[in-house]
């Protein structure tokens, strides 16, 4: 039978916490859903013990490596029982562990009435603070157990978290300050604003109708957990590898760093060559308008960003182009650029989620008959979507070819995300996105002329 406990440094610190509220987090690969898991197995002997611990979806808690399968073989040493039909556990004194999802912003009224003395939240920026507040009220006991509540994060400057844990954290620099780690702090919700403490006495002498929360935070990094660094060395690597933003909060545990100018991109990073290598495969990706410019509006650009992977593995942006048109007018330079670039360039299109999105992207993958075209619907927000470029740039493996429109595409991803229009960079991002998708997936539509048609100008 293996031994279960917790790793020296912030996980015991985490399980050994008294306060009400502990909120363990900071970098990714700190040991904290583990932590999270380790916590309530401390009550199940007590056979009315009950708890429940969250994820903001319950696809979260479902999806492979998740929390319910890390905790398989966890619980399973504990001789319990596992449901998946509700996604729970029953130990041999019938305390019981469940996992759910808090979908919507309404998901916490399925749990009026209940009494749970432990509530978990993985992933504390993903709940709104409504949620949470909400379920503070659930967190009662009659088992025996004082009810509390532990939480996990990740940093993000722009939560409510990211207010609730300010005292430990250097508002200057973002970093938790290390001397504070773990130390109890009391508040009070008074007209739903919180009233900070150093002792539960101080704010029940000013505020006698309140019941003061104690709350901590415990900060955790990668090299806190020294079992994954052994197990998986790489993993640094990946987060090394990560776009600024993202690399300092999931690396570095910044709580201030947000996304700004120059953040994303950087001219400088790039070198400018003036011959392509042969043997570069390439897509052009783009990004969608239909507005002509007049000269009362500043309409959205239509952009095409022309990407390849060069035989070493690196990447050159080989063409962008943008304009303004009518629909019409969108069609036939698709067309045409598709002519230009060749059969052997894929195209990327992006698929508005509405039901018009879907019949534009069908429309145009049959105007590009003969190419090999590509609709996706986006996915993830558009930082998110630019941060495989974004990273891929900044290790100084993306060159760009010399042309007349270096300077307008450099500006143009130099001000994201801070610029008016971002449809440069949504079109760097399809293009890329694509080359380097593991599995491609294509539509091919049968060619019917022997050249592809051009649409009537």
């Amino acid at each position: 039978m293996p031994v279960i406990k917790p790793q020296d440094g912030p996980q015991v610190a985490f399980l050994q916490s008294r306060a009400d509220i502990a909120v363990y987090g900071g970098a990714a690969g700190g040991g904290k859903s583990y932590g999270l898991l380790l916590e309530p197995l401390r009550h199940i002997s007590n056979p009315q013990f009950g708890g429940v611990i969250f994820r903001r979806t319950l696809a979260d808690v479902k999806k492979e490596g998740s929390l319910w399968d890390t905790s398989l073989p966890l619980y399973g040493y504990c001789r319990a029982r596992p449901r998946q039909d509700n996604l729970s556990w029953k130990f041999p004194s019938n305390a019981k562990i469940t996992f759910a999802g808090l979908d919507h912003e309404t998901s916490v009224l399925d749990w009026q009435g209940s009494q749970l003395a432990f509530i978990g939240f993985d992933e504390l920026t993903h709940f709104s603070r409504s949620q949470f507040f909400y379920m503070l009220s659930r967190n009662r006991s009659t088992c025996g157990i004082r009810p509390y509540i532990r939480c996990t994060t990740n940093p993000d400057a722009d939560s409510w978290v990211s207010e609730l844990i300010a005292w430990w954290v250097d508002q200057d620099t973002g970093s938790a300050i290390a001397e504070r780690s773990g130390v109890i702090r009391w508040f009070a919700r008074v007209n739903d604003e919180l009233r900070w403490g150093d002792s539960c006495e101080e704010l029940t002498n000013y505020f006698p109708e309140c019941e003061p929360k104690s709350l901590t935070f415990i900060p955790a990094r990668l090299e806190d957990n020294r079992i994954l660094m052994a197990a998986d060395p790489g993993y640094r690597a990946n987060l090394m590898a990560l776009p600024h933003v993202e690399r300092e909060r999931l690396l570095g545990g910044n709580w201030k760093v947000r996304p700004s100018a120059g953040l994303y991109f950087q001219r400088r990073w790039c070198k400018v060559i003036d011959i392509l290598p042969t043997g570069t495969r390439y897509v052009r990706g783009w990004d969608l308008a239909g507005t002509a410019k007049t000269e009362s509006n500043d309409p959205d650009w239509t952009a095409g960003t022309k990407i390849g992977r060069m035989p070493d593995g690196r990447f050159v942006v080989a063409h962008h182009t943008r304009f303004r048109g009518t629909p019409m007018e969108v069609e036939r330079s698709l067309v045409n650029m598709a002519s230009s670039d060749g059969r052997m360039v894929r195209i990327a299109i992006p698929e508005d989620p509405a039901q018009a999105g879907k019949s534009q992207a069908q429309h145009l993958v049959r105007l590009l008959a003969g190419y090999e075209v590509r609709t996706k619907r986006a996915s993830g927000d558009k930082t998110t979507r630019f941060g495989a470029f974004s990273a891929q740039a900044e290790a100084g493996n993306v060159d760009i070819l010399r042309g007349d429109w270096n300077e307008s595409w450099f500006t143009a991803l130099e001000a994201f995300p801070e610029s008016t229009h971002d449809d440069d960079v949504d079109s760097t991002s399809e293009a890329f996105n694509l080359l380097t998708a593991e599995q491609v997936i294509s539509f091919h539509v049968p060619i019917v002329h022997s050249q592809p048609r051009q649409v009537p100008g």
